[in-house]
């Protein structure tokens, strides 16, 4: 696998996302208090920029009129069609058995632990004060 800075930590506020593009894949990065996922900026229904849609949460009902909204900002909603998946696992809630949008593993690292050989990533400057947001292909 090789391994791509994609952004800075300071470059994607919680609750923000930002989209990349890596080996001629988008891919979207977004950070959920603190923590990075990573998923294709492509919905599997219809083929949106899944990545660009409503960041949302879940609201579930145990019967009718009682609602609890729970996972906050956890979801994005295809920009077309308002497919929701999961960031965290790139799984649907419309069939979560079936359809999914690929997810990436991301990793937090130092600059100073990153070689000069591993940066990829062309628009994005080297420095060694900031921590990195990196994913593997």
């Amino acid at each position: 696998m090789t391994r791509h800075v994609v952004a800075t930590v300071d470059e994607i506020p919680s609750g923000a996302r930002k989209i990349v593009e890596v080996q001629g894949r988008e891919i979207g990065i977004f950070n959920l208090e603190g923590e990075f996922f990573a998923i294709a900026n492509r919905c599997p229904h219809e083929g949106a920029s899944l990545c660009k849609g409503r960041i949302v949460g879940l609201v579930e009902a145990d019967e009718p009129g009682a609602y609890r909204y729970s996972r906050r900002n956890e979801l994005v909603r295809c920009p077309w069609h308002g497919w929701e998946f999961d960031i965290r696992t790139g799984k649907s809630w419309c069939d979560p058995r079936r359809t999914k949008v690929r997810s990436y593993d991301l990793k937090l690292e130092q600059g100073s632990a990153l070689g000069e050989e591993e940066l990829r990533a062309e628009t994005f400057p080297v420095s060694v004060e900031k921590q990195y947001v990196v994913i593997e292909l």
